[in-house]
């Protein structure tokens, strides 16, 4: 091989030249590196290279993983955290929940809601069609039946300026706040009843509490 060819030749192809050299012509051994030097410099380059190849594929893993998450979270099971105290003691300030993307609502469910570029966590009290009556002391009662809170402390009528009995709208929803003396819900007309379209899902659990 003629000098210039050397160097073009990378670190891994001179010490594999150098290798096979040393197997092929005893007579140059004594001109050459020792045996065991270009052993171990050989196997740290193989071992690099691994190295390297095990990095890349996990690295391309990692990314794929990441991005699907990404679209998990995105597309079906939005993660939030909450910001005021309308839900407790429910929820706190602070705690981070899992929601689930769906269409279909029950009385009594956790829901979220989009509200004016801002996520409101609330819960569903009324359905379409139903008949909300709600009493001066904040008891609560639908289709002219009182409903059991254990998750409401401090019952109140709270901010309302709309009219009892209540009929729930087609595709709409009426929520409320757990703590209802400061809950801005569907009590009053600055929000009022949500609809479909503005449910971003329900809770399915809490990831982490605040306290």
């Amino acid at each position: 091989m003629a000098k210039k060819d050397f160097k073009d030749l990378n670190r891994r192809e001179l010490v594999d030249l150098v290798y096979k050299m040393m197997d092929d012509d005893s007579n140059g051994a004594e001109q050459l590196p020792a045996a065991e030097e270009v052993r171990r410099e050989h196997n740290k380059l193989i071992y690099r290279a691994k190295l390297r190849k095990v990095l890349t594929s996990t690295l391309s893993v990692l990314v794929v993983v990441a991005a699907v998450a990404v679209l998990v979270s995105t597309l079906f099971l939005p993660v939030i955290q909450i910001s005021g105290d309308s839900m407790e003691p429910t929820l706190n300030n602070g705690d981070i929940i899992l929601l689930v993307k769906t269409d279909k609502f029950s009385t009594g469910q956790l829901c979220c809601v989009a509200w004016q570029n801002k996520l409101l966590l609330k819960r569903v009290i009324g359905l379409p069609g139903d008949t909300i009556d709600i009493d001066a002391e904040g008891n609560v009662s639908v289709n002219n039946k009182l409903i059991d809170e254990p998750y409401v402390i401090n019952k109140s009528l709270g901010e309302c300026d709309i009219s009892f009995p209540y009929t729930v709208p087609d595709n709409k929803l009426f929520v409320l706040g757990d703590r209802r003396d400061t809950s801005i819900d569907s009590r009053s007309s600055a929000i009022g009843c949500v609809s479909y379209d503005q449910m971003v899902g329900r809770m399915l659990f809490r990831i982490w509490s605040a306290n």
